[in-house]
């Protein structure tokens, strides 16, 4: 189904108006809601002291359910750049499907030029995140929250919420839109939330090399018959405790969904001193100082470069740090202290760091990439 909306000018002397916009979407609408997520995102391993499964990690609330109306329109405006200042910009523009939701920039430009104070977070699997906050430094207390400030930062769209909404209902195929997610045609920024959040929600990954390989075997602790030696390795690896010669990244990247179910941001040990309070600023209690918000390593191998500064530029970099490179902050993460208080040292060997990258790449989920349901509708 081809849409096209008329756009009229703007009193605004920031609003620069577009003639039409074509919008392509299917007769009937993707399904986003049914997921048929595989077993191991949704059964415990047993005798795990970790949680292995996506249980009682699902953030989305109950007043906002996704229906596959509502994700549609959340796409449709997720890909929209009439909704930034001079219509340069989207919220598509940072979170880049074929970069698994992120950026390749180290840092985002927006509508006039000027560059994001972090790099843009991954969006997959973010709606398993139990404690349900978002950004960095954790700051937006939901997502409904957090798909609504882009729009108002003074760098990335500079608008307000009021010229946001003006911006949808000055465009033709809003309205139907609207209706067909909300049962009428009202163009609220509430409603905008809801929608771009039911979207982004509906973003998860769980079809990589990794998951046709652990479909075949009782437990992600065992020889993957599709991985190669060298995956294997990698993946015994990341599971591992340190005190086995592994690196215990499943400590914080816990679940088959490789998202974070601890607590709150951690401190992975960047730097020494201070260059980045991140939640450290949204916080009073000290600890969060240097804390930043863990993200899913599902589709890894595209979000380069990594880190909430995009300091890495590759995986290899990422390892490295986890090796030798973690820095005694003093509110470094407990997980990366060995039992004296000090960071601990891997000492992997050349070919147990490449192993673990080569396991990083079996997360790939191209599928992700690829889903029509995801992609721009803007023609």
């Amino acid at each position: 189904m081809l849409l096209v909306g008329l756009v009229s000018c703007s009193d605004d002397e920031n609003y620069v108006p577009i003639e039409a916009k074509i919008i392509n979407l299917p007769e009937e609408a993707f399904d986003y809601i049914n997921l048929n997520l595989p077993g191991h995102f949704t059964t415990n391993v047993p005798g795990q002291p970790l949680p292995t499964s996506i249980n009682g990690l699902d953030n989305t609330p109950n007043d906002n359910p996704i229906t596959n109306e509502g994700a549609t329109l959340g796409r449709v405006l997720f890909y929209d750049k009439k909704l930034s200042a001079n219509g340069t910009i989207a919220c598509a523009s940072c979170h880049k499907q074929e970069n698994g939701f992120s950026d390749d920039a180290r840092l985002s430009p927006g509508f006039d030029g000027g560059l994001t104070g972090r790099h843009s977070m991954t969006l997959i699997n973010s709606r398993f995140y139990q404690r349900g906050r978002f950004f960095w430094d954790e700051r937006a207390g939901t997502l409904e929250e957090q798909v609504l400030q882009p729009f108002q930062d003074p760098v990335e769209m500079g608008m307000t919420l009021e010229q946001v909404v003006s911006a949808v209902q000055q465009q033709e195929f809003y309205p139907e839109l609207f209706e067909n997610a909300f049962g009428d045609p009202e163009i609220t920024s509430d409603r905008i939330s809801r929608a771009l959040s039911q979207f982004v929600r509906s973003i998860v990954s769980f079809s990589s090399k990794y998951d046709e390989g652990r479909a075949l075997s009782n437990s992600p602790g065992a020889n993957f018959t599709n991985f190669t030696d060298e995956e294997n390795l990698g993946k015994n690896l990341f599971f591992q405790t340190i005190p086995n010669g592994g690196g215990a990244c499943f400590g914080c990247h816990t679940t088959e969904a490789f998202v974070s179910a601890n607590p709150g941001p951690q401190n992975n040990g960047l730097d020494l001193v201070t260059t980045d309070f991140g939640a450290g600023a949204v916080f009073t209690n000290p600890i969060f100082e240097s804390r930043f918000k863990t993200t899913s390593l599902r589709n890894i191998e595209l979000t380069a470069p990594y880190m909430h500064d995009g300091r890495f530029a590759t995986l290899e970099e990422v390892v490295e740090h986890y090796n030798s490179g973690i820095q005694a902050h003093p509110t470094l993460s407990a997980a990366l202290r060995d039992d004296n208080g000090n960071p601990v040292q891997l000492n992997f060997t050349d070919s147990e760091k490449a192993a673990l990258v080569a396991f990083l790449k079996t997360l790939t989920d191209n599928s992700v990439s690829s889903e029509e349901k995801w992609s721009d509708p803007f023609q």
